[in-house]
């Protein structure tokens, strides 16, 4: 495969994972849906956090996520459980998503506009504190 840039694997990875608008978020993570956001804790402790998400490192998300591995959440409680992944501008969170599909949590999507968006909206935020590190 030939070399390619950021935006065509953007596009041809967004052509494989479904993508939800921010105000969705809180009613798929009613109906079970875990919220996980993989921003670095400086952003976080910047702009803050949403309400009940999962903070989970990006240099360890596939091992906290999958469902097979030793060293995975307990949170995470099979294939068939719907991942939500949000990042700051909605741009890894597609990456993510896509390759936490590949693992076989073939729910797994990404929030539009990422965080950012979030806050454009007017949706809950929280203060992050020292307490609150990344899984």
């Amino acid at each position: 495969m030939g070399a390619r840039t950021i935006d065509e694997l953007l596009e041809q990875v967004r052509s494989r994972i479904d993508r939800v608008h921010p105000t969705e978020v809180a009613r798929r993570v009613a109906d079970g849906a875990l919220l996980v956001d993989t921003r670095p804790y400086e952003q976080r402790t910047r702009d803050g956090a949403v309400p009940g998400a999962l903070v989970v490192d990006r240099n360890v998300l596939e091992w906290r996520l999958d469902p097979a591995s030793p060293d995975r959440l307990p949170e995470v409680t099979g294939y068939d459980l719907e991942v939500i992944v949000l990042c700051n501008q909605g741009y890894s969170s597609s990456l993510v998503a896509d390759t936490l599909r590949a693992l076989g949590l073939r729910r797994a999507v990404d929030v539009i506009g990422g965080f950012e968006a979030w806050v454009a909206l007017g949706l809950p935020v929280v203060e992050v504190g020292a307490a609150d590190m990344a899984a």
